[in-house]
C-alpha cells in the first residue's frame, strides 16, 4: 500500500464502500427536509379557520416520493389523496417506499400520477399545495400565473391553495447552512451557489456530509426563481383566487437569553412584518 502513488491512493480510496455510496438521496430528503405532521397540522388548521369546515380530498402538486399524501391519508380513513409529478422514477420510489408499506386500506387512496402540474387536474379537491418552494422552477409571470389557474381549475368551490415562500436578506447572497439531523449519521447543507439580481434567478443544492467524511454532492440542484409574496400575491388574484392570506411565524425569546429569539411553530395572519435574515412563510388563496 506504501508503495501505492497519491493518485493511485485516491483512485483506490473512492472504489470503497463509504456511508455516502450506501445511502439513499430520497430518504435522507425526507428525513431532513420534511415534517408532515407540522405540515398538516398547519394545513388543517387554517382551513378550518378559513372554511370553517374539515377537508377530505387533497392534491399534492410536485410530489415527489408521496410523503404527505401518504401521511394524508393515514391520518383519517376518510381521505383521498392525489399526488402528480413528472419525474417517473421518484413516484415509483415512492410508490414503493412510501405507498405500498402504508398498507392496502391506505394505498387505495391514494393516486400517483405522472404528469405535468400545468394541466388542470380532476376529481376536484379540497385542498392543492405545492410545498418546498418547487413552482419556483417556473421563471416567467406568464407560466407562473398558468401553473395557479390550473390549480383554481382542480379546487372545488370551498377549495383552497397553499404554498410556501422562502426570503430574508440572506436568501440573495451566496451562503452555505449546516444542519445536523437529530439520530442521523449525517449532516444536511442547504448551499445557495449564486444570485442573479438581474432576473431574481438563484442555483441552490441540497448536498449530505456523512460521519465517515464522504459526501453526496449535490443531491439535489434547484435552478430557480425568487418569487417575492408580492408577486405571488397578485399572480393568485389575476389566476382567479379570491383572496389570499399570508401567514407568518411568530418568534419568542429565548428563555436562556432574552435578547435571541425562537421560532414559535405557530403561525399568524399578517400585512406588516419586519424582514429577517431568513424565513419561510405560508400562502393560503381561496378560490
Amino acid at each position: 500500500m506504501n508503495n501505492l502513488s497519491r493518485l493511485e491512493k485516491k483512485k483506490l480510496a473512492k472504489q470503497q464502500v463509504t456511508m455516502a455510496s450506501q445511502a439513499d438521496r430520497h430518504e435522507l430528503y425526507q428525513k431532513s427536509v420534511q415534517d408532515t405532521d407540522v405540515e398538516l397540522e398547519l394545513m388543517l388548521e387554517k382551513y378550518q379557520e378559513i372554511r370553517g369546515s374539515e377537508p377530505f380530498s387533497f392534491r399534492e402538486d410536485f410530489c415527489g416520493t408521496a410523503l404527505l399524501s401518504v401521511a394524508w391519508c393515514q391520518a383519517n380513513p376518510k381521505r383521498t389523496a392525489q399526488g402528480v409529478d413528472l419525474c417517473e422514477q421518484t413516484l415509483d420510489w415512492g410508490k414503493q417506499r412510501n405507498v405500498l408499506p402504508a398498507g392496502e386500506e391506505v394505498a387505495s387512496r391514494v393516486d400517483l400520477v405522472h404528469g405535468n402540474v400545468l394541466e388542470p387536474r380532476e376529481p376536484k379537491v379540497d385542498i392543492t399545495c405545492a410545498f418546498n418552494f418547487s413552482y419556483s422552477v417556473f421563471k416567467t409571470r406568464d407560466l407562473l400565473r398558468s401553473y395557479f389557474q390550473a390549480a383554481h381549475a382542480g379546487l372545488k368551490d370551498n377549495g383552497v391553495f397553499i404554498l410556501d415562500v422562502f426570503g430574508g436578506t440572506e436568501a440573495i447572497d451566496s451562503t452555505k447552512e449546516k444542519r445536523k439531523i437529530e439520530g442521523e449519521p449525517f449532516k444536511f447543507i442547504w448551499e445557495q451557489e449564486k444570485y442573479n439580481p438581474v432576473t431574481n434567478e438563484i442555483l441552490c443544492h441540497i448536498n449530505f456530509k456523512f460521519k465517515d467524511g464522504s459526501k453526496i454532492k449535490p443531491a439535489f440542484t434547484y435552478d430557480w426563481r425568487l418569487w417575492t409574496i408580492p408577486e405571488i400575491h397578485e399572480l393568485l388574484l389575476e389566476a382567479g383566487f379570491s383572496k389570499v392570506h399570508v401567514y407568518w411565524e411568530e418568534y419568542q425569546e429565548d428563555d436562556e437569553d432574552e435578547d435571541y429569539l425562537v421560532a414559535s411553530g405557530d403561525y399568524i395572519e399578517v400585512t406588516e412584518v419586519e424582514n429577517q435574515e431568513s424565513w419561510v412563510s405560508y400562502i393560503f388563496a381561496e378560490v
